[in-house]
Order: C-alpha cells, then structure tokens, then sequence
C-alpha cells in the first residue's frame, strides 16, 4: 500500500489517495502512470511517514519538482522558506513557557493565555 498526490498544472496537491504499492505494475503501467490515465493531473508518490519527497502530501501543499519535496503552504505572508524546506518566522519562537502563537498584526509571538469555562 502506498500513497500518491495528484497535481494541478501549478504542482498544488488536489489529492491525496491510497493505492498500489509502488513497486506493483498495474496493467503493465506504474501507479503513478495508471493513476494519472484519463486525468488532467500528475500523480506523484508520497510517503505518509516521510520516507520520501520530505514530507507526507497535504491538500494546499506544493510539489517542487527540482528538489523532489513537497512544501506545506505558507502560514503567514511574513514567513520565509528555508533551505530545508520548511517555513520559519521571522523571529525566533520564545523559550518562555506559555500558549505561543504568532502574530502577524504584531509581527512576532504572543502569549495566548488559555481560559478553561
């Protein structure tokens, strides 16, 4: 059993479905070949725990062909993509204990005090 992502024309993950395992040819084609047939899409494996392609594909996510990763959608305007892949604030999360959320009106982290009713 494995796991593949269908693509828009922008490399933006539509789907995500479970199929044959990679290795398994479907009639004589591969899985992502035979689940692309008939399709507009492209059809890239993705391994739901991050075997492959850096990370487990999510609808939004967005494929980057040239370093074969899937990228998670930006969270915030301000965040910038690392060389690694993943998106980082622009400032560092605080080491502080508290309910840490970033704010983007501030620009930086800020305590959410949790109220319990």
């Amino acid at each position: 059993m494995a796991h593949y992502a269908y693509l828009d024309e922008d490399n933006i993950v539509v789907d995500v479905i479970v199929g044959k395992d990679e290795n398994e040819l479907i009639d004589g084609l591969t899985p992502e070949i035979y689940y692309a047939q008939g399709t507009s899409y492209t059809v890239v494996r993705t391994s739901y725990n991050n075997k492959i392609r850096k990370q487990y594909a999510g609808i939004g996510y967005r494929y980057d062909a040239d370093a074969d990763v899937f990228i998670r959608p930006q969270p915030y305007s301000s965040w910038i993509l690392d060389a690694n892949y993943d998106w980082q604030a622009p400032k560092p999360f605080p080491s502080e204990p508290g309910f840490w959320v970033w704010s983007e009106e501030v620009g930086d982290w800020v305590d959410e005090e949790v109220t319990v009713a």
